[in-house]
């Protein structure tokens, strides 16, 4: 089987494990999760540098940092099926006392959760200062962050931007999760967000428009050439083209599935459509 494959078996398990986690406790958000599976499989399995144990101060490896925390089902399953913890922990998933909340926490002392997040605009700022943490420990590693394009509607993110340039963090990349949805309804209806290409590159970012977010190997491809315009003086930007929901017919490119869980027979629509690769929990 070749790596590409194995790649490919992990996102349809990983779709697997979301759409059974939220169904379980009819509470959670599975379509920007579906949306960002090929991204964060992609990003766990082939791009970042790190290690087997995990530590909170994370030096010497590459970090990740997830402002958009209400898709912790992506999350919780691909940090799992990368062994930060076990598999079937993901059956506790936003149960009381589970160290898998709805939103990303630390206090429950989770491997690969290094800040609590869901309070949206907050992430590009800690991102920020991370990359900047490593630069003052001379670790040149890089800090990966992802955003949901309505949580550019926050005016923190504005600050961080103009901040990130203005401070030459070249050793950032944050990902816009650009699916066009949110959970009012289309971007482009509740607060357009304009070109954000331009908007980025006129706060000094470097930006990589990827067009086929849920592809995996272009997602790779995307994610090496982002890797590759790191150190050059400027933060880079990828404008990463999703479907909200990709993978389950139903819940694909609209915002009624944002924060919404299926149903009995919806669970198995969405099964059938993903067929078992790696086992579920």
């Amino acid at each position: 089987m070749s790596d590409t494959q194995k790649l490919q078996d992990l996102t349809t398990q990983v779709r697997r494990d979301i759409v059974r986690m939220v169904h379980k406790v009819n509470s959670g958000h599975p379509g920007g999760s579906l949306g960002c599976t090929e991204f964060l499989v992609a990003l766990y399995n082939e791009i970042m540098e790190i290690k087997d144990d995990f530590t909170m101060d994370g030096i010497g490896e590459d970090l990740f940092f997830l402002s958009n925390g209400h898709i912790s089902p992506v999350f919780y399953s691909v940090l799992a099926r990368r062994g930060y913890f076990p598999v079937k922990e993901l059956d506790t998933f936003r149960l009381l006392n589970s160290r898998l909340q709805g939103h990303p926490t630390t206090h429950e002392g989770l491997p690969g959760i290094r800040v609590a997040s869901g309070s949206l605009g907050q992430g590009m700022s800690v991102a920020i200062g991370a990359a900047q943490a490593k630069k003052l420990n001379n670790d040149n590693h890089i800090i990966y962050s992802l955003h949901g394009d309505g949580e550019l509607q926050e005016g923190q993110n504005w600050e961080a931007i103009m901040y990130a340039a203005g401070n030459n963090v070249d050793n950032l990349i944050s990902t816009i999760d650009y699916n066009g949805q949110q959970i009012d309804g289309a971007t482009k209806d509740v607060l357009p967000l304009g070109d954000l290409k331009a908007k980025f590159e006129a706060f000094g970012w470097d930006v990589l428009d990827l067009h086929h977010g849920n592809d995996l190997d272009a997602v790779i491809k995307g994610l090496k050439e982002a890797k590759s315009r790191t150190g050059k003086g400027k933060p880079v930007c990828i404008l990463l083209h999703t479907v909200m929901g990709n993978g389950v017919d139903f819940m694909m490119g609209t915002h009624a599935w944002h924060g919404k869980a299926p149903n009995d027979e919806q669970l198995e629509k969405a099964l059938a459509q993903n067929p078992e690769t790696l086992g579920d929990y």
